[in-house]
């Protein structure tokens, strides 16, 4: 038996559907999928098996024009990612076509895609025409060799399967990387802490999109069989707490149950959920919360 494993990267503008790519190739829910851009902070590397190959793949943040501190850490960490695999699938959404971002990862691509196999997928082509969906193909194609274009629909499963046994065929021969029935190689205390932050950015829609952060500050295994998993949500202000406090506590409350039962489905046992609300007016220029989000506080000084 040959078995073959390698590293996935995929990249794209915030919102192309990485996330939402990355969980369908899993088939379990490994990186948070919300409507917001860059929701995405850490490398997220979910694991999937495709007959005798293992395909690791890294779910980076969005690429866009870094303005903050964090945002210049994702991006760093987006192109990381890709420099370190052995395939970059690029996703673009079929409705936005060629934008200024698209243009840039195009540019960035021909220093760092050199030596590497680079996959076009064309994400969301339920919402175009077929004579757009080719026109776009072929202009795609004109500014940079992909190796293989891929028509999907990330959201509802249309040709991911074709991508995956594609993928499954280009990373090198070699053993696997990880057991066969892990899906994720993230600390379950991160996973933990994005599933609550997924829920409050939900939540709190326009308020509060990128100011907050969580991390799980303890993980207690129970002697039934339950775990009970205390967590801290960081804010930058005052006023930020009573957003998420709500009227009454009731933003924290639902917040709190929605993370608690998405993650006793996910563990598949009991969670006892505790989350607290600090104001930490700096949290984005301490190197600490960046190690929490995988993140390299050095590469906020690009």
């Amino acid at each position: 038996m040959t078995t073959r494993a390698g590293f996935i990267a995929l990249i794209g503008e915030p919102n192309a559907g990485k996330s939402t790519l990355l969980n369908r190739m899993v088939g379990a829910k490994v990186s948070i999928v919300t409507h917001k851009v860059q929701t995405t902070r850490a490398r997220i590397r979910g694991v999937a098996m495709e007959g005798e190959s293992q395909l690791v793949f890294v779910d980076t943040p969005g690429l866009f024009q870094p303005r903050r501190r964090l945002d210049r850490a994702m991006v760093a960490a987006a192109w990381g990612g890709a420099a370190d695999a052995d395939v970059i699938v690029l996703l673009i959404e079929a409705h936005r076509g060629i934008t200024e971002g698209v243009e840039r990862i195009l540019e960035r691509l021909e220093d760092v895609g050199k030596g590497r196999t680079v996959a076009l997928a064309i994400n969301k082509i339920d919402r175009v025409k077929s004579e757009a969906l080719l026109g776009l193909t072929q202009d795609l194609n004109a500014r940079f060799s992909f190796a293989k274009t891929f028509m999907i629909s990330a959201e509802r499963g249309h040709g991911v399967e074709d991508l995956r046994k594609w993928l499954a065929e280009q990373v090198p021969e070699g053993p696997w990387l990880y057991p066969e029935d892990q899906i994720a190689d993230l600390p379950m205390r991160m996973i933990a802490a994005e599933i609550t932050r997924e829920k409050l950015t939900l939540r709190l829609h326009q308020e509060l999109p990128y100011q907050l952060t969580v991390e799980t500050e303890a993980w207690e295994e129970r002697e039934d069989g339950s775990a009970r998993i205390d967590q801290i949500i960081y804010v930058m202000r005052d006023g930020h707490k009573g957003i998420i406090l709500g009227k009454g506590g009731e933003t924290i409350k639902a917040v709190s149950k929605a993370a608690r039962e998405e993650l006793e489905e996910f563990l598949g046992r009991r969670v006892h959920l505790f989350c607290q609300i600090k104001v930490r007016p700096n949290w984005l220029d301490e190197a600490e919360r960046y190690s929490e989000m995988g993140l390299d506080f050095r590469d906020g000084n690009a």
